[in-house]
């Protein structure tokens, strides 16, 4: 089951801290932008965020799963959750680079 577009949009508005918010159709599901930064991997209607040490003690107890085959386990958000995506969402943009403009 792809994720529909009325997921991905729900996702961009639970971020609400005033970043540029975007979404991207990419591996048949859709990766979020914020600021320009790929940050949230959504997958049959799931929100993933990437296993970094940074995160251990926000999400260290969050479920986690594989987006698709082939990829390294992730954490799952709850998106629903305002206070942990106000936590998630600040310093995913802090820490994540832009990525490399291809040639």
């Amino acid at each position: 089951m792809a994720t529909t577009v009325d997921f991905i949009e729900f996702v961009c508005e639970q971020i609400r801290s005033g970043f540029a918010v975007r979404y991207k159709k990419m591996f048949g599901d859709y990766m979020v932008y914020v600021n320009d930064k790929p940050i949230l991997l959504v997958c049959d209607n799931c929100v993933f965020v990437k296993k970094l040490p940074e995160l251990e003690s926000v999400l260290g107890d969050a479920e986690t799963g594989l987006p698709y085959e082939g990829t390294k386990e992730h954490y799952i958000l709850d998106i629903e959750n305002a206070a942990l995506v106000d936590a998630v969402i600040p310093l995913l943009e802090r820490i994540t680079p832009l990525p490399k403009k291809k040639r």
